[in-house]
């Protein structure tokens, strides 16, 4: 039997002079360990970074204008024609769908009425009504017997061409409502159809029971005659009060006197403002600022925080944000679901100068989708070094910010800006106290007894649409269609 020692593993063996001066205990070091080398060694590093920062194509594109005194008065043309805004609901289960009183102000004939008992009993008499896809909701030509209110669902508005052929003129959604024209008229006669593209749920009232409330209420008349005198007096084709011109006249003509009305309260804008507290230990502003000042990197993520903040007020606060501003008579749906050429067609033709399309990312995706089945190749356009996607030369900018609906519905607004354009502009104001980039400051607020500075940062802003115009919203887009 051999006694023979094996010979050592060479891999197995301790360097005695590694890198980190293991080895023997017996041998010395020969070279500086990598652990104490990295105590003199300055670090590559990144400036602090911070996931949802996005492009904020809202917050560039916007023309800022000066608001002094903390608020912008918008000056406007006397408008005769009260717009059809949407009416509001309660939904306390399937069948138990009931009416807001207060938004059947929305109503043109009940605009400004101030009796809400009244208002109150009226909305007590609408009852629920479901509809199936491909229902005929009402006859053109047919008498008009009962309001409608759509509470939920979409329905076509068909009417009759030149040429005999019956086509879809629009369609009508959530909170529209259907009939109320019938005031104006003796004999009153339903000028289109409606049928239903959706399963939904309608509000009805029978005229005879608003007739019967019209007979013993004189508050009711004589609202309803304040709206007929209204509705008699001359409109031009945007309903603001005619300016009477004559043209191509010849001779000694009598020309006639005009002047052009204004809106007597017209709404003024007032800047809104996103704060917050940044609050720093004094150890870390004093020790702890090379190669990166810890204070200014602080405060470059707390002002990004900040104007995202911002752009989603712009986009959503309900005193000024674009989708909540936006008059009801520029919104529009789609005519299938979907957002297609046909849809964005129909946004460009209800202004002029669109400037550019805002729309979430999902909603531009389920658009190209569209395009793609269509075999359209839209073209993009050339924005400030950036390559963007466009529809008839008109970009269509990004926006996180446009909220998507639990059904997968979205919005795609389309915008004219600028004041000399009439058009919608960002509001700030410029030169306060204590300014770090234009309409936002940070006021230092003092030591505390732990030794934590703080600094108060502050935005102030706003947005405002000159004319109602200036800004289009195409509603219930559809981004969950299927991939064709």
């Amino acid at each position: 039997m051999s006694t023979e020692t094996p010979p050592a593993d060479p891999a197995a063996a301790p360097d005695p002079g590694g890198p980190d001066g293991a080895g023997d205990p017996q041998s010395a070091q020969t070279s500086l360990a990598t652990r104490a080398a990295r105590n003199l060694a300055t670090t590559t590093k990144s400036a602090p970074q911070m996931q949802g920062i996005s492009s904020r194509w809202l917050l560039r594109n916007l023309p800022w204008v000066e608001a002094r005194g903390g608020s912008y008065r918008v000056n406007r043309r006397l408008t005769l024609a009260v717009g059809r805004g949407r009416i509001g609901f309660v939904q306390n289960g399937a069948d138990d769908v009931r009416i807001i009183p207060e938004t059947l102000r929305e109503i043109p004939v009940l605009h400004g009425f101030e009796d809400e008992a009244l208002l109150a009993e009226l909305a007590s008499r609408f009852t629920v009504r479901e509809f199936q896809p491909g229902e005929m909701i009402v006859e053109e030509g047919a008498p008009i017997e009962e309001v409608y209110v759509v509470a939920h669902g979409r329905l076509n508005r068909l009417g009759t061409g030149h040429y005999g052929g019956t086509g879809v003129l629009g369609t009508v959604a959530d909170g529209d409502h259907l009939g109320d024209e019938a005031v104006l008229t003796s004999d009153p006669l339903w000028l289109n159809s409606f049928q239903a593209t959706t399963p939904g749920t309608l509000m009805v009232l029978p005229w005879a029971s608003f007739q019967e409330l019209y007979d013993r209420s004189p508050g009711l008349r004589e609202q309803i005659s304040s709206h007929l005198d209204a509705a008699r007096k001359s409109t031009d084709r945007h309903g603001q009060a005619s300016v009477d011109i004559s043209a191509g006249h010849a001779g000694e003509t009598v020309l006639p006197n005009t002047f052009v009305d204004y809106e007597l309260a017209p709404r003024e804008y007032e800047l809104s403002l996103t704060q917050t507290v940044l609050r720093i230990h004094s150890r870390v502003a004093d020790l702890y600022n090379d190669p990166m000042n810890q204070t200014e990197e602080q405060l470059r993520l707390t002002i990004e925080a900040i104007r995202e903040r911002e752009e989603w007020e712009l986009v959503n606060n309900r005193e000024f944000g674009l989708l909540h501003n936006a008059a009801y008579e520029q919104r529009i749906n789609t005519w299938s679901g979907p957002p297609t050429p046909d849809d964005l067609d129909d946004l460009l033709s209800m202004r002029r100068g669109t400037q550019f399309f805002l729309a979430h990312p999902k909603a531009i995706a389920a658009f190209f989708r569209e395009c793609n089945k269509r075999g359209v190749y839209p073209d993009g356009t050339e924005v400030g070094g950036h390559r963007l996607p466009a529809w008839r030369g008109v970009p269509i900018f990004p926006c996180g910010k446009i909220p998507i609906s639990p059904g997968q519905t979205s919005s795609i607004m389309a915008l004219r800006t600028g004041e000399d354009n009439e058009g919608v502009i960002g509001l700030h104001q410029t030169g306060i106290p204590d300014e770090y980039r234009p309409g936002l400051n940070v006021r230092f607020m003092g030591i505390d007894e732990k030794a934590v500075i703080s600094y108060l940062v502050t935005a102030y802003y706003s947005a405002a649409i000159l004319v109602p115009d200036a800004i289009g919203i195409l509603e219930n887009v559809d981004i969950a269609g299927e991939h064709g």
